[in-house]
């Protein structure tokens, strides 16, 4: 019965995190307004520490995005217009760790 109980719980879970995914973005615009202005900060050798789109899984990116967080720089979202976060959003979500196609954004 547990099993059972383990189970329903772990599909209602997987239905749930996929019901806030994101829908409308660009995921092509996304991946180059992420290399323009996102990319420089975190890359590899940027003191912002590397970011990729798998750094984080599709539930996390949905999060990060809902809660307008940018923690080093909150100020950095405020150019952007909402079009072009949602198109960062969809590559990134697009690209998850969790996701069909998992990338680093070389």
């Amino acid at each position: 019965m547990k099993t059972h109980t383990l189970i329903v719980s772990s599909l209602a879970l997987a239905i749930s995190c996929s019901a806030i995914a994101v829908e409308g973005g660009n995921p092509k615009k996304g991946k180059h307004l992420y290399k323009k202005h996102c990319k420089a900060c975190h890359s590899q050798s940027a003191q912002g520490g590397e970011l990729t789109p798998m750094s984080k899984t599709m539930a996390q990116w949905d999060r990060f995005f809902q809660r307008n967080k940018h923690k080093a720089k909150p100020e950095v979202f405020q150019g952007l217009a909402d079009k072009a976060l949602l198109d960062i959003q969809q590559f990134l979500y697009n690209h998850a760790a969790d996701s069909d196609q998992p990338a680093t954004c070389g």
